[in-house]
């Protein structure tokens, strides 16, 4: 829950300082945020669950989500530019630093989550 609610924090956080310094930039600033973080929300739900009922498959789960993730954003990116008519420069500039933001969160996570998985995994074995 708290990874969740630190990526939301982060781009809500974000998405408010660029307003208030720039308010011409929005909708784009928003819209650019939001894809990566509905991504990176998805993923982290997707990736704990499989922690935590089936370890042995996060690197399956992680796999399958980054070719989902591929397909998103292509789609995304052009219904954005193309379907919503965004100016492209502020859209891509606010997509980039929020996806790469949000990917260094989420690693941040992952690496807590499995290490914890790992002292788990010890704790059984000595048992």
């Amino acid at each position: 829950m708290a990874p969740l609610l630190w990526m939301s924090g982060m781009c809500a956080g974000a998405w408010l300082i660029v307003v208030a310094a720039a308010p011409h930039l929005n909708p784009e600033a928003l819209l650019g945020m939001l894809g990566p973080l509905v991504s990176a929300l998805a993923t982290w739900v997707v990736v704990a669950r499989a922690a935590a009922g089936a370890p042995e498959k996060v690197t399956g789960v992680m796999v399958t989500g980054l070719a989902v993730k591929m397909v998103f954003f292509g789609v995304y990116v052009a219904g954005m530019l193309k379907g919503a008519g965004l100016r492209p420069v502020p859209f891509v500039v606010s997509f980039a630093g929020s996806f790469i933001a949000l990917h260094a969160i989420e690693a941040m996570f992952l690496r807590r989550l499995f290490a914890e998985m790992g002292r788990s995994t010890q704790i059984e074995q000595i048992e």
